[in-house]
């Protein structure tokens, strides 16, 4: 559904990504990690537009890589960044329309099914987002994404700063959300949730792609994980 071949990326003269390759395919839940600075985050923004890539993006058999950010959402990919960028003055149920697509068709997501992912929404829908915790902005990003009905949706840092029960809420929400066929790309620097949820990982280090596989030959693979994860 998503492959990246060979893709370079660039802040000014920093060379960024480094020629990385990695594929999600239909319905997985694939997790992109490492370390603060690594090119995780540079990832996500240069799939989706925000910075210019070198080397091809194909989402659903199609080239992205050139496309402006809006252009790439309307093909189904969403995004979550990692500051959650809600509008504080508008509340939760306004929050929640403007991720419609605007095109009038109906989506698969209501305002109904967001709000049975995570009812505290809906006891929450005329409160304006700028008063609700961090975990439940976060919630609100992520609803706010589905309600655009994407076929993959990229997470950045979702359970960044978030206390252990809303991580677990968070985890639940993204699982709910892979049992309704959408794809995810989770950048995520917890390994727990992680290698609980993912099908297959990607670890990335100073720009490339450093290790490929299952939870499992992550977990056996000592080298791997000192080297490139824990701190």
């Amino acid at each position: 559904m998503l492959e990246l071949d060979n893709v370079h990326a660039y802040y000014g003269k920093s060379h960024i990504l480094q020629g990385i390759s990695f594929r999600v395919g239909e319905g997985e839940i694939v997790s992109l990690l490492g370390r603060n600075g690594a090119g995780r985050s540079t990832t996500v923004k240069t799939i989706m537009g925000e910075v210019a890539a070198v080397g091809s993006i194909r989402f659903k058999g199609e080239r992205v890589d050139g496309l402006k950010p809006h252009q790439i959402a309307r093909r189904g990919l969403g995004y979550v960044p990692e500051d959650r960028e809600i509008f504080p003055g508008l509340t939760v149920r306004e929050n929640l329309l403007l991720g419609k697509k605007s095109t009038g068709q109906t989506g698969r997501w209501s305002l109904d099914d967001t709000f049975a992912l995570f009812p505290l929404l809906r006891e929450r829908a005329d409160t304006a987002g700028g008063v609700l915790s961090g975990g439940e902005q976060q919630m609100l990003t992520i609803c706010r994404t589905l309600m655009g009905d994407p076929d993959l949706i990229m997470v950045d840092e979702p359970t960044e700063g978030l206390a252990p029960k809303l991580v677990e809420l968070v985890r639940g929400l993204l699982e709910k959300i892979a049992e309704r066929g959408i794809a995810i790309l989770l950048i995520e620097q917890k390994l727990t949730i992680a290698l609980a949820i993912s099908r297959r990982l990607y670890v990335m280090g100073h720009g490339h792609i450093v290790f490929e596989g299952t939870p499992q030959h992550l977990r056996a693979n000592d080298a791997v994980r000192k080297e490139w994860l824990e701190v």
